[in-house]
């Protein structure tokens, strides 16, 4: 059975590296090694499964949380955060890059949807930075990088989906993510500053004189958004909401910043609606087909195998923590966030349960691990994101190697959160001893 065990998880990689639908593979697996090895009537328990699933009231954030997003996308506050920051930080060495890092960590913290972020600063921002010069690693490489920072700031669909699969409560996992997510924010700055000192005709300054922004035009752009991270994130932080009633006082603060910036449209409000089904459709019909193989990977004893060889690795906990934290890297390299968190997930976290780890920092670890799997060729998805709109002299082995320091950057967050876990459960502490928890 071990070698069946083995042949199921290889037959799902072969066909996930082949092209085929992420949840029908797995539900096809599912189905065929389940009929082979285990009775069919082992499958009435799947439906009690995927009731459990689409009655799960945190994943209603989901929707709402996508919803938020694809309306901020189409209001223009990307284009508007771009410009302001832009011209506000022009006038320093590597001041254009460092814009981009904040509207980044801006955007993160208020749509969360890492195609829509990279493809607009790529449109923008990215024809700018070469035509003032900047090295072409560089800007591609700021650009792809920032446009991630979705996935580790709050609200981030990543950290709810973790939270469901390991358990975890969603409010104490966005709390444990921001000092995590604005180190890393604060890497990016530092590494640009660096570079830019270093080389500074690779990221010089911006020489005009017609960039003066008017106050009033600096807090139009910048309240806005700010405003709206307050009401998601400190409602949830201040326990005045859940995540998932956060995630629906940030959809209608997006519809209310559509409206201000006049692009609340019927066919933008039809065309918001579309993309937020489709998008949820698809995370909702892999977590399904996820949860198919994850019952037949059990019912076959695949759990029972994966714990007796991690529990034999040398190291205990830490051997495990190494070993975790390089499968879900090279697996990046391979597979989109999505399929790791629902097929080695949900594998990983009883194990780490066993040994005692601390769940809540753990899923922050792969949190940030599985941002990279967008960064990592050959099927990082940023890099293809900015491919399809950079500028002709833009080669693709200008953004691979434009990436390697941010990827560099993000294994560096990896180790000192794990050498200082109260990076992570201070704050969620801290707001529970307030709240008297």
């Amino acid at each position: 059975m071990t070698v069946w065990i083995i042949m199921m998880f290889v037959a799902l990689m072969v066909l996930l590296l082949m092209g085929y639908p992420v949840a029908f593979t797995l539900g096809a697996v599912a189905l065929a090694f389940g009929s082979i090895f285990l009775d069919f009537d082992f499958f009435n328990l799947l439906p009690l499964r995927i009731w459990g699933i689409m009655t799960n009231f945190t994943l209603i954030a989901v929707p709402l949380f996508v919803f938020m997003g694809v309306v901020l996308d189409r209001s223009g506050l990307a284009e508007d955060l771009l410009e302001t920051m832009g011209k506000l930080c022009g006038k320093l060495n590597g001041g254009l890059a460092l814009s981009i890092v904040i509207v980044g960590a801006m955007l993160a913290a208020t749509t969360g949807v890492v195609g829509a972020t990279v493809v607009t600063m790529g449109i923008i921002a990215l024809p700018t930075m070469l035509k003032h010069n900047y090295s072409v690693p560089l800007a591609a490489g700021t650009i792809a990088a920032s446009g991630t920072l979705g996935q580790i700031i709050p609200p981030s669909i990543i950290l709810i989906l973790l939270g469901d699969v390991m358990g975890v409560p969603v409010g104490r996992l966005f709390m444990g993510a921001v000092i995590p997510g604005f180190m890393l924010v604060s890497l990016f700055m530092v590494y640009i500053l660096i570079y830019s000192w270093y080389r500074p005709a690779a990221a010089p300054a911006l020489k005009t004189s017609s960039d003066e922004l008017s106050y009033s035009n600096i807090l139009t752009t910048l309240f806005p958004p700010l405003l709206l991270i307050l009401a998601v994130l400190g409602s949830i932080f201040f326990g005045i909401a859940s995540p998932t009633e956060s995630a629906a006082v940030g959809a209608i603060g997006a519809l209310i910043l559509a409206a201000l910036h006049k692009r609340l449209t019927l066919k933008n409000l039809i065309d918001s609606m579309q993309q937020t089904t489709k998008l949820t459709s698809m995370v909702f019909m892999i977590l399904i087909g996820a949860t198919a193989f994850g019952l037949v990977f059990r019912g076959m004893g695949g759990d029972s195998l994966v714990l007796d060889v991690m529990s034999n690795l040398p190291g205990g906990m830490w051997g495990f923590l190494f070993v975790s934290m390089l499968l879900i890297f090279v697996l990046g390299f391979f597979l989109d966030f999505l399929q790791i968190c629902f097929i080695v997930i949900p594998i990983l976290a009883p194990i780490a349960n066993e040994f005692g780890v601390d769940l809540l920092w753990f899923a922050v670890l792969i949190a940030i691990n599985l941002q990279t799997s967008f960064l990592t060729p050959p099927f990082g998805f940023s890099l293809f994101y900015l491919k399809a709109v950079a500028p002709a002299e833009v080669r693709i082995q200008d953004i691979y190697s434009g990436i390697i320091p941010f990827v560099l950057l993000q294994v560096a967050t990896i180790i000192i959160i794990i050498l200082v876990p109260e990076l992570v459960t201070w704050l969620p502490d801290l707001m529970d001893n307030i709240h008297g928890l």
